[in-house]
């Protein structure tokens, strides 16, 4: 028998759907450009994302979240990254990185203590990775964690690190036993305001300037036995099962972008004149828009 693929939204997501866009189009659309201008973060409206539910959308409810499917959390995704990518970044990292990877790897006591007030959306989350000389690729790792009997110690720098400067929880890919590789490495939980714990320069970027991007500095860090993710050496196994839920909400995201630039295209196309009639009239300027519709439909 043939598998019929059914792609009609369910009457919960298109309500997500549409929660999502009035969200975008009345809260985060009216300060938008000032505050990519300004490199300001959008405070007050990640905490109405988060009293929403939009902050831990995918989290089963017991832990304060959405109990929502993926397909929610991406139609969600799109509409805030439509009109602020810089929101949605902050939502995506909070979503598929942090809360994702505390409840498919934290154990209770770390889902309690962590997980409960990021899906509730009363703390923001960061997942810090990327070096100077590691990005995506976790194996090589120079931030060190070293196994002090109860606690790690942990030295090293973090860089283009999203919610750098906005978040409470901080999961830290670092190295533990240099001498066993990728097996060696840990993924840690630390807290804002735990000694040695820097929070370095905001880096200027070209686009989704509203998002707080930093390095993070940690000079001998102490972070209790307790705040280790899985067992010892689980931490790059940690780091890229995480990652292939956050390429989701980053693809959501792209998506959202181009939707959002098509919208405001389609908009204008209707506006500006040239040569007597509306530039959409135009066969030029009306096949750009169809084939940005169609590789947007196709995405």
């Amino acid at each position: 028998t043939a598998i019929q693929m059914n792609f009609e939204l369910t009457e919960e997501q298109k309500a997500v759907k549409e929660a999502a866009r009035d969200f975008a189009q009345n809260v985060l659309k009216p300060g938008v450009i000032d505050r990519d201008r300004d490199q300001k973060f959008p405070v007050e409206e990640m905490k109405q994302l988060g009293e929403l539910g939009f902050l831990g959308m995918m989290v089963d409810p017991k832990y304060g979240g959405g109990g929502m499917d993926t397909m929610s959390y991406v139609l969600a995704m799109e509409e805030i990254s439509k009109v602020d990518a810089s929101a949605s970044v902050c939502m995506s990292v909070n979503n598929s990185l942090v809360c994702w990877g505390l409840e498919k790897f934290g154990n209770e006591e770390q889902k309690q203590k962590y997980l409960v007030p990021l899906a509730k959306g009363e703390k923001i989350g960061a997942f810090c990775l990327s070096e100077p000389e590691a990005g995506s690729d976790a194996t090589s790792q120079r931030t060190t964690a070293v196994d002090m009997g109860d606690y790690y110690l942990l030295n090293g720098t973090k860089n283009w690190i999203t919610n750098g400067s906005t978040a409470s929880t901080y999961i830290v890919i670092a190295q533990t036993n240099p001498e066993l590789g990728h097996r060696g490495i840990n993924a840690l939980i630390v807290e804002r305001g735990m000694e040695g714990f820097v929070v370095g320069a905001k880096e200027d970027k070209l686009g989704i300037r509203g998002s707080d991007t930093h390095t993070l500095l940690f000079n001998d860090v102490k972070v209790p036995k307790a705040n280790r993710i899985g067992e010892d050496g689980f931490g790059f196994k940690f780091a890229m099962k995480t990652l292939s839920g956050g390429r989701i909400g980053i693809a959501a995201q792209a998506l959202g972008i181009a939707a959002g630039a098509f919208e405001l295209a389609s908009a204008y196309s209707k506006e500006r004149k040239a040569f007597g009639k509306e530039i959409y009239k135009h066969q030029a300027i009306a096949f750009k828009i169809a084939d940005m519709a169609t590789e947007i439909e196709a995405a």
